[in-house]
Order: C-alpha cells, then structure tokens, then sequence
C-alpha cells in the first residue's frame, strides 16, 4: 500500500493528535448540578436503580468513543489517499480519438452517431482506474485535443461535451499521427478510435501511418444503418452572352442499399425554381442538368428530401450551395478607325460600358493620363506605350506590340489551339478562312493558345502586372466575323481579365484550407460564418486562410467590416463608398463520406483493432472515496444510535 496524498507518518500523527483530544474529552469528570427536591425520600429509589446500571451507562459511553475513534481514523487514511502500488504502476494512458466529420450527424442511432459516441466515451470515463489518464481529441479535417492528459473524470467529460460535428471529412491519418506522438513514450499506451470507421486508409504524403509495437490500438464502431441520398455534385455558370441566363449542373447519389424515392428541389434566391421527383436504384448516381434558367442573381440552393417509404439518414448532404458570379459592369476603351464588326459583338453584352475612341484621340488625349477602363481594344492601332490595363491587340504592329510581329503569313489557319485556355472555351476556330496575317514570337511565359502550320497566331499573356491576348490577323479579312466564334472570342477574353472565365468557383469544399481574394491592410479579414457567428481570420497575400468545416453561405469583410462606415480612399479622396465584401459558398459534396455504412472493423497498416475491455462504469481505484462513504455511513450510525439512547 502507498500513500499517495499524506505520508504515512502525517496520517499517524493527525489521527493521534485527533484520537487523543477526543479521549480527553470522553474522560473528563461529569459535572453534576445541585437540584433542589421537594422531598429527598421520592428520589432514593431512582438513585439506588442508577447506581445498579452504572457499569451499562459506563459501556455505551465507550461504545460512543470507538465510533469517534473510528470515524477520525477514516478521516485521516482518507487525506492520506491510500492506493494499491501495483495501481500506481499499471496505470493507462489513453488518447481518445473521437470522431466528428459529416458522416457522424447520421440518426439511424439516437440522438444521431456523435451523440452515440459520447454517451460510449462517458462510460470510458466512468470506468477509468485511480491512476489511468486520458486525452480526448476531435478529428474531422483537423485533430483538435480538447484538453491535456488527465485523470479528472469532470474536466475529461467537460471536454467531451464541447464537441461538435462538422461538414467535413475526418483526415484520419493526421489524428492518427497525433495520437502516437501523444502516447509516445508512455506506459500502458492504448489508442481508443471511436467512429463508424468511414475514415478512409491511414495514408498521407508521408506514407502510411503505423501503430507503435507497444501501443495498444481499440475500435469502437458506432451506427446501425447505411441508408442515404445525399448531393455529390453542384455547380452553377452564367452564359457568356447573357448573364442574365445560368445553368447548373448537380448529381444526386445514392449510397444504401435499397432503392430510395425523394424530391429535389432547386432555389434561386429563395425562390423555388424546379421541383422533380426522383427515383435512384441502389448505389446509383445520377446527374443532372438545368440548362438556360433565370430569375435568380446571386445564390442557388438545392435540397433533397426523402418521400414516404424511403429513408436518409444523414441530412450533411441534403443540401447544396452555391453563388452566381457577379454581373458587374466592365469598361472597355475601343481604339479603332473604325469597326462595325467589333462594336456589334461588344453590344451582345448589357453588363459592358463600351466607349469607342479614335487612334488619333487615343494618343493626344487618353494615353498621357493612362485609360481609366477594364480592357482597352486596339484594332490596327498599336500605341508605342502599352497602357496600364488588361488589352486586346488586333493584328498588332511596331515596338509597342506586346509580341515581336515577324513575316507576313499568307492564308494562316488555326492548325493547333489549345482548347482548354478560357478565351477560346466554347469556340470552333479550326475551319476560319483568313486572307493574310502575321507570325507572332512569344516570350517565354506566354502562351500559345493558336498557331497555324508557320507559327502563332493566337497569344495571350501578361506584361507588367497586366494581362494581353495578341491577334496577328484583321478580322475583317477573315470570315471569323461571320461566326459565333467571333463575338465568343472577344467576351470570353474580356472574361479572361476580369476573372469572370469559367474558372470561377461558385463554392468551396468544406474540409480544404480556403483561400479567398479580400482587400484587408490590416492583416486580418473578418469572416460571417454561415449560423451568424462571427470571427478573424488571418490575411496572407492578399488572401483570407481559413480551414472551412461547415456548409452554407459566407461573407468575407476586409478592414472596414461589414456593416461599417466607409473608409477613407487614398486616390479617389475620403468617403469612397467602397467596402471590400466578398460572399462564397461551401458544400460538402463527397460522396465518400455521404456512403455512411459502418465499419465492424478497423485495419490500420495490416493491424487490426482490438475491441475495447477494461472500463466498468462504478468501480474506482480511489481507496479515499470509499473511506469518504464509510465515515459519512458511520456518522449516520451515530445519529441514529445517539437519538435513541443506545450510546449515551
């Protein structure tokens, strides 16, 4: 037996000190007091019956004093904290690893699967021995531990409740790799995983994660059913020659077993845009598309719903976000002698400000104080100083070509073009007619997006900060205006510079470190979370970091915040207006972790998991608390025997 609070010879001392003071007081001489009778013979009888019953009064007076003796020396050992030695040896160190990613919120067990899970980490923690310690830890897109290793079974349930799901998957080889650096060391380690084992292979950029020799590896499987339909696809575009007009494309998956029926619905800001009811075999998935919708100019929402006789499980990846590029209008300065072709493609676009100016006009009067516009257009008309702006060239000529202009081509094609770069995205180049043209020499960051068989036609690229697209043809001596292509063409390179290509991400997936464009001198960007909490996130190069869990919609504010006065512009003088918010969406959309089947088994490395042994709820090590409930038992005895005369 070892002492783990007072020493033995503390404990001794205190339980002498305190014996001997309450024998003192048992000893002392009773003092009777003088009553005055009114007849002494009345009271000889009770005196001579007291007198035979002394030696009875004197034994329950003793039997008074074992139980203060003993209630003082449960006392004492219990400040000692009094434990087996070979409990303070073997004691455990245990880190928890609880999951929370999306597959968690499932309700096939009450009140859903994390629920489940802390109700079975509870009984861990009830069940702990007076030298085990534990470390629980969340694990979703990151592992987050909820507090140090302790045996504290209020402070170790207390970090327990502060978990909460989130709309991510778990990286389980990260969590995993916490938790042997954890345990690294220690005696009597033991890993507890408690999921449904929809974790994935323990595998990351380092390779496989392995469990130490010595360290015990548990499994505890939660869930019961596998049923669900959730969304694994959502994206949504603007057309480019009606912004006005999007599509969108979604795919449903169903994951269970059984056939399931449900409803979808589409939204467009809040407004109910298509309703279809679907019906998906097991493990099926199915795309769909809505193409030339309006009515909506900035959010898109879709939502699942199971009808009677079907069931999901797992309402994460019932709901799908996402947001509409914004149609801003863009300026552009026409340089031109004059063109009715180009102008005409210009104006199938209402969100373009197009001012035409003179070659002439351009020189004397624009270039000096550098164009105030998105893209200029220089058609035939190349200046000997490129402007500060994103530009188109047409058929460029001279020193201030952003490309060196070589020998005449006499009827160039398109023999290549490199069809994934966004200016000609949606484009039939291959069979344009074209009299005559020039080669164009790129520098080597520029990219050649067409080239007939004697070279490069087609160049876009960037210079000082700004990006080009170089023409080495007149249109006006080909047949490209007389295409679709041609109008394509001009709007899909305006796209191109004002980030309004198809590249444009209409939502985030959740689980991924967020990097998204805000203006913040501060250094810092304020961040409205989807439920209406709010927080700082960091501001690196000109972009907002942040490790997104939950789905829905976002605002990103700069330093003036959302909501704020407008702040002082520096080069369009003091109250500009201007306030740097940026909206975004997040969605799940994983069809991995919408397939919601529990694992019976968890292999880590060609090792498998043992099944937790150990814990029984109410059994303790701590001598002290049951030396606690004795004295407490014991002062109740006294009560009980002191009101009704037995010791005294």
């Amino acid at each position: 037996m070892i002492f783990a609070g007072l020493s033995l010879a503390q404990v001794l001392g205190i339980l002498g000190g305190a014996a001997a003071f309450a024998t003192a007081l048992y000893i002392l001489k009773l003092r009777r007091r003088t009553v005055a009778v009114p007849f002494s013979k009345l009271w000889e009888r009770i005196l001579r019956d007291k007198e035979a019953t002394s030696l009875f009064s004197r034994l329950k007076r003793l039997l008074s004093l074992l139980v203060q003796l003993a209630l003082i020396a449960l006392l004492a050992f219990a400040l000692g904290d009094p434990r087996a030695a070979a409990t303070l040896i073997k004691g455990r160190n245990l880190v928890v690893l609880v999951d929370a990613s999306a597959s968690m919120q499932a309700t096939d067990v009450g009140p859903n699967r994390l629920g489940a899970a802390k109700e079975e980490v509870k009984k861990i923690i009830r069940g702990l021995g007076g030298a085990d310690r534990m470390l629980v830890a969340q694990m979703d897109a990151a592992v987050t531990p909820l507090g140090p290793m302790s045996g504290d079974t209020t402070e170790l349930e207390r970090a327990l409740d502060s978990i909460k799901a989130t709309d991510a998957r778990a990286d389980f080889p990260r969590a995993l790799r916490f938790a042997n650096d954890s345990v690294r060391g220690l005696e009597n380690a033991e890993i507890v995983v408690v999921s449904d084992g929809r974790l994935g292979d323990a595998v990351d950029a380092s390779g496989k994660v392995r469990v130490a020799d010595d360290v015990k590896l548990t499994y505890l499987p939660i869930g019961a059913r596998a049923r669900n339909v959730g969304i694994t696809q959502f994206s949504v575009r603007r057309y480019p020659l009606d912004k006005s007009r999007y599509e969108v494309m979604l795919e449903v998956t169903n994951t269970g077993p059984e056939q399931e029926d449900i409803e979808l619905s589409l939204f467009g800001d809040n407004t109910l845009v298509d309703l279809t009811k679907l019906r998906l075999k097991p493990s099926e998935r199915l795309p769909r598309f809505y193409p030339n919708l309006s009515g909506a100019s900035r959010t898109l929402e879709a939502k699942i719903q199971p009808l009677a006789g079907s069931q999901d499980d797992l309402p994460a990846d019932d709901h799908a976000y996402a947001l509409l590029p914004e149609r801003r209008r863009a300026k552009v300065l026409v340089v031109s002698p004059g063109n009715t072709y180009l102008e005409a493609a210009l104006l199938l676009d209402e969100y373009l400000d197009v001012e035409v100016v003179s070659p002439k006009d351009y020189v004397e009067k624009i270039a000096p104080t550098n164009p105030k516009a998105d893209v200029v257009i220089f058609d035939g008309a190349t200046p000997l100083t490129a402007p500060r702006a994103n530009a188109i060239y047409i058929d460029p000529r001279g020193p201030g070509s952003p490309v060196k202009v070589e020998a005449e081509l006499k009827s160039p094609y398109f023999a290549k073009i490199e069809r994934k770069h966004p200016i000609v995205r949606w484009t039939a180049l291959d069979d344009v007619n074209i009299a005559r043209g020039h080669k164009l020499v790129p520098e080597p960051l520029d990219k050649v997006v067409g080239a007939s068989e004697e070279g490069p036609i087609l160049i876009a690229g960037q210079r000082g900060g700004f990006k080009f697209v170089a023409m080495g043809f007149d249109v006006r001596e080909s047949d490209l205006p007389l295409r679709v292509a041609w109008p394509l063409l001009l709007l899909n390179s305006i796209n191109y510079f004002t980030d309004e290509d198809a590249q444009y991400i209409s939502s985030f997936r959740t689980g991924d470190v967020w990097r998204v464009p805000v203006v913040s001198p501060s250094g810092q960007a304020r961040l409205k979370a989807p439920g209406g909490g709010e927080l700082f996130v960091p501001v690196h190069e000109g972009r907002a970091v942040y490790l997104g869990e939950h789905a829905g919609f976002y605002e990103l504010a700069g330093a003036e915040g959302v909501g704020d006065e407008p702040v002082a512009d520096p080069k369009n003088g003091a109250d500009s207006g201007a306030r740097t918010v940026t909206s975004f969406a997040a969605n799940l959309l994983d069809a991995d972790e919408s397939a919601i089947e529990p694992a019976k088994e968890l292999v880590v490395d060609g090792k498998k998991a043992g099944e937790l042994s150990g814990f029984q709820i109410g059994v303790r090590r701590e001598i002290w608390i049951y030396l606690l409930l004795a004295a407490i038992l014991l002062t109740a005895v006294e009560w009980f025997t002191y009101h009704r005369r037995i010791t005294v």
